[in-house]
């Protein structure tokens, strides 16, 4: 062979290797010629995440994705939150700050400042999170799901990502795929670094600043320590900040659904004024929901306060509010939540010998949320109980307020037998004097690890002693008030409901209001414990099969405690009769649990020949209350040519219930909404005073909780692929993969779900003696599943260009399928993807990042397009039952950004990154979605980033 042709063939294995390991976006950080003779060395050995054997190459069967630090920073990337935004593989579910900003339900306390990792649309708690291949611990609130905010980001080197199941390699957690974050090991020298992400239009700012020492070289001094701190805030977002955060778009079918306004509403109630509802003199149709504002002359929703607007009957499909105002909470609500975060992390080395090395590690982290929601909204009751508020009474106090709605509203209805004179007025009030309610939560978790690892006879070995732990607390910040305190002012008439802008509550309002803030109260704390003893071997078995290589094996032994405690004042037992609307979570209280995890593994290398090369692993775990599961995993990559590679994977995986939902206790709240009617009796049990058999309104109690019984999840994986490089400068690859999900734990089912498939769901509607429902169960269960599927495809282009050097990449996710199903016993029924989807993940059927760098001398350049597709909206009621908006759209637009960022390295030692995201200020697409436990309205944060333009610095210096 000619030492032209092995030069060529050099350049082929050393493209294909990139191809393999080096994803886009780690390959666009070096932007000199990786396949040049100067590049080549001689590779120590590393274990790669999804395998426990150390090798010389980092080719693998299974798709991984590494992003080393210098891309990193390129994109000006400060947290491991924005990292995951910036990968296609990672879903669009509601992990982030953004997505997750509404008020917790008792028993799921929300994110409260947490930021999960969600690959392949699995959930945050499918997806396994590492530190240096180890475990940390889960957050102290959220149960199985770590926050990516305890990750020291400034220590980070690199940043693996294993796009496919490992329950075979790390056990539990890991369905959906692993990350693992890596530090670094042998550090000399001080860096200081800062940087500051700020917008164009206000709000979202983020800063940062870091310092990184180390002391000591492994090779000759035999020991190393290096330490590094990490300051970052981030400002608070709200949602009247942006302007495409509005709720009033009628003419495209958007209206809050929501009748909590600050000029309150009437509504029905029995013994009230306008007792069961009033008709309407023009149509005949009974009205349920009046604002005098809103009545023929009167002033109009507008100028009844903040924010306020008409309630859009026609979109909601409620005919009896078309007297109704509406307020724009969405608009109200924050929508990135200010979060301030200390890191810290430090790593000693000692090398005992050539062989033999000792470390400790420790990591610790201080995370400070505060989330802001809208002011309370109230809804009173006739003989209100303790938990409830009462009308407003007539009396002394209220009787020139009172005069003045029954005037207003007799002289558009006049004389009817449900309006009487003298009676409370049961009303929805947003309650501005109130002001907006505030959780802050607190998060100390730390991570203590001490190891040794070497070689013995030829066998690596690896061994580690850790305890990591989470604690987290949530205080009420504001907006809460006492309930005996409040009802007493509510009742008196001295808190007044029906206030226009210009006027104001009375000094005595106020200073009751003061007198019964709970401001500083024990929400609830948790804290979530790991401590973890594992040990693995690695090395040649000594024989070889019918290739060059030997075959390699690895064995190990994991034995882990985890614990979870959580609780708070006992006063929370009394829910509404202690603080008016907090979502304290009594009933939830466990004592602290505790379960031990035994698991041994195994793992081969079968180099069969020098081209085809398989792997085998399996893995047993026994669980303390669950008994045995074993998961096995099966590889290939074969090596026909020198430019083309096969590869693939068959394997099962794993999920544990948490203590959560295992052990918490049951939660029997009241459904709070005036929609839900008897689903036997009312097709979609969706109540309208109007239609018989749906004109009885139930409220019943919705019943939540944990299961002792459940047992753990379990899921299939597989995927195949290709990698071609006929070039040294160009390289594609391609992965199909599956997921199957089975014996998933659900609760909380779809209630428009429940009711539309009422004989499916029949058990769940409990019933009195009189065949009344009085309580819907909605607790965790092992049932149904899901199946997902899709394409990966990674490209990569690279040359010369004007004397500098050039590369263009392409990283897309294609869905193809996302198909659940509720019971075991039922087939998968319709494709989810391109469809707007309110629980899950939202299945966009292709999403990519397209990127173009340059580099010449001291300067380097970047462009990246961020593409999510469109979909199919969500669909209001009404809409659903006919009524077409003058400028309706079923669909969702797509999604593109562009971002830029340049960095100077001109001066010695020091490296200036300037980067500007979002360079077209485009707005999130349209979407009627409109949640009460999101973000609000108008736009999707699972897909959009609400910040818009922004500019961002970074400055390092290096000494």
């Amino acid at each position: 062979m000619s030492s032209r042709t092995t030069l060529h063939m050099r350049r082929l294995s050393l493209a294909l290797l990139a191809a393999l390991t080096m994803p886009v976006m780690a390959q666009q950080a070096d932007s000199k010629d990786s396949s040049t003779d100067s590049k080549v060395k001689t590779l120590d050995r590393m274990t790669v995440t999804g395998s426990r054997i150390q090798r010389t190459d980092v080719e693998a069967a299974l798709p991984i994705t590494i992003i080393q630090r210098a891309e990193i920073d390129a994109q000006g990337i400060t947290s491991a939150e924005q990292l995951l935004q910036q990968l296609n593989v990672a879903s669009n579910g509601p992990d982030s700050l953004a997505a997750n900003s509404g008020v917790a339900p008792p028993g799921t306390r929300g994110n409260n400042g947490v930021s999960g990792a969600n690959l392949r649309g699995q959930g945050a708690d499918a997806t396994l999170v590492l530190l240096n291949g180890r475990r940390v611990a889960a957050h102290g609130l959220a149960g199985q799901v770590v926050d990516l905010n305890s990750i020291p980001f400034a220590a980070i080197e690199r940043v693996e990502v294993l796009r496919d199941g490992a329950s075979a390699v790390y056990g539990t957690d890991a369905i959906g795929g692993v990350i693992n974050f890596i530090t670094r090991k042998n550090y000399q020298g001080y860096s200081i670094s800062a940087g500051a992400d700020v917008t164009q239009q206000g709000g979202g700012n983020i800063y940062n600043a870091s310092l990184l020492g180390g002391w000591g070289d492994l090779d000759t001094d035999h020991w190393n320590v290096w330490a590094a701190v990490n300051v970052k805030k981030n400002k608070i977002l709200r949602g009247n900040q942006r302007d495409f955060a509005n709720s009033f778009q009628p003419e495209r079918g958007l209206g809050p659904d929501t009748r909590g306004t600050p000029f309150a509403n009437v509504v029905t109630g029995t013994g009230s004024m306008i007792g069961g509802g009033l008709k309407d003199p023009a149509t005949g149709l009974t009205k349920t929901t009046i604002n005098t504002l809103d009545l023929p002359g009167g002033a109009g929703c507008i100028n009844g306060g903040d924010m306020m607007g008409p309630y859009d009957d026609k979109a909601w499909a409620s005919p009896g509010a078309s007297f109704g105002c509406a307020w724009d909470y969405g608009r109200a609500r924050t929508i990135q939540q200010p979060v301030d975060t200390l890191q810290g992390i430090g790593r000693a080395t000692f090398k005992i010998n050539d062989n033999h090395e000792f470390f400790a590690e420790f990591m610790g982290s201080k995370v400070t949320s505060t989330r802001f929601f809208e002011a309370q909204q109230i809804s009173s009751s006739i003989n209100a109980s303790a938990t409830q508020l009462d009308a407003y009474e007539l009396n002394a106090n209220t009787k020139a307020t009172y005069d003045a709605i029954y005037n207003q509203i007799h002289a558009y209805f006049g004389d009817q037998t449900n309006l009487a004179y003298g009676k409370p007025i049961t009303y929805r009030w947003r309650c501005y004097a109130c002001g907006p309610r505030q959780l802050e939560t607190e998060t100390k978790a730390y991570r203590l690890l001490f190891g040794l690892t070497g070689t013995l006879a030829n066998w690596d070995y690896d061994v580690g002693l850790s305890r990591a732990q989470s604690s987290a607390q949530s205080v009420l910040a504001g907006g809460y008030y006492y309930t005996p305190q409040l009802k007493a002012a509510l009742k008196s008439g001295l808190l007044n409901p029906f206030l226009m802008p210009g006027q104001d509550q009375s000094q005595a309002a106020y200073a009751a209001l003061a007198a019964a803030d709970a401001s500083g109260l024990l929400l609830y704390k948790g804290v979530s414990t790991t401590t973890t003893l594992d040990a693995s071997a690695s090395g040649s078995l000594g024989f070889k099969l019918w290739g060059e290589e030997d075959v390699k094996a690895a064995v190990g032994v994991d034995i882990r405690r985890e614990e979870y405690e959580f609780n708070g004042p006992s006063q929370w037992a009394q829910g509404n009769a202690f603080i008016f609307g907090a979502p304290g979570d009594a009933s939830n209280y466990m004592s602290p649990k505790k379960r031990n995890v035994k698991a041994v593994f195994a793992e081969f290398n079968l180099p069969v020949t020098n081209s085809l090369e398989l792997n085998i692993a399996v893995r047993h775990d026994q669980y303390d209350g669950f008994g045995g599961t074993t998961n096995p995993k099966y590889s290939f990559k074969w090596h026909p040519i020198d430019w083309l590679v096969f590869r693939g994977a068959y394997s099962t995986g794993f999920k544990v219930p948490d203590f959560a939902k295992l052990f918490r206790g049951i939660t029997e709240t009241q459904y709070t909404g005036l929609d839900l009617a008897d689903p036997a009796k009312c097709p979609n049990g969706r109540y309208n005073p109007d239609v018989a058999n749906c004109n009885v309104q139930i409220r019943p109690d919705i019943v939540t909780g944990g299961n002792p019984n459940l047992k753990p999840e379990e899921a299939k994986q597989r995927s195949l692929g290709f990698v071609i490089a006929p070039t040294a400068n160009f390289n594609v690859s391609v992965d199909w993969w599956q997921i199957e999900r089975f014996n998933t734990i659900r609760s909380g089912f779809n209630l428009s779900t429940m009711t539309a498939n009422y004989p499916m769901y029949a058990s769940n509607f409990i019933r009195d003696s009189s065949g009344n429902i009085i309580q819907i169960d909605q607790r965790y269960i092992n049932t149904g599943g899901t199946l997902t599927s899709g394409i990966e495809l990674d490209a990569n282009l690279r040359g010369e260009l004007a004397g500098g050097n050039w590369n263009i990449h392409l990283n897309g996710n294609y869905l193809d399928t996302f198909k659940t199903k509720s019971f075991d016993s039922l087939p998968y029924t319709g494709n989810l993807v391109g469809e707007y989807e309110r629980y899950f993940n939202l299945p966009i059927k292709w999403k990519h990042t397209l990127g173009f760098a340059w580099q010449k001398g001291n300067w380097a350049h970047s462009l990246t397009q961020v593409y999510r597709g469109g979909y199919r909206d969500w669909v209001p009621p009404g809409i659903a039952n006919g009524y077409t908006p003058a400028e309706y759209n079923p669909k969702v637009d797509s999604y593109t950004l562009y971002n830029y960022s340049v960095s100077w390295t001109g001066i010695d030692k020091l490296k200036l990154t300037f980067g500007i995201r979002n360079l077209l200020n485009t707005d999130p697409p349209f979407t009627l979605r409109y949640l009460d436990d999101g973000d609000g309205a108008g736009w999707e944060a699972r897909v959009a980033d609400p910040r818009g333009r922004a500019f961002n610095l970074m400055a390092e210096y290096a000494f």
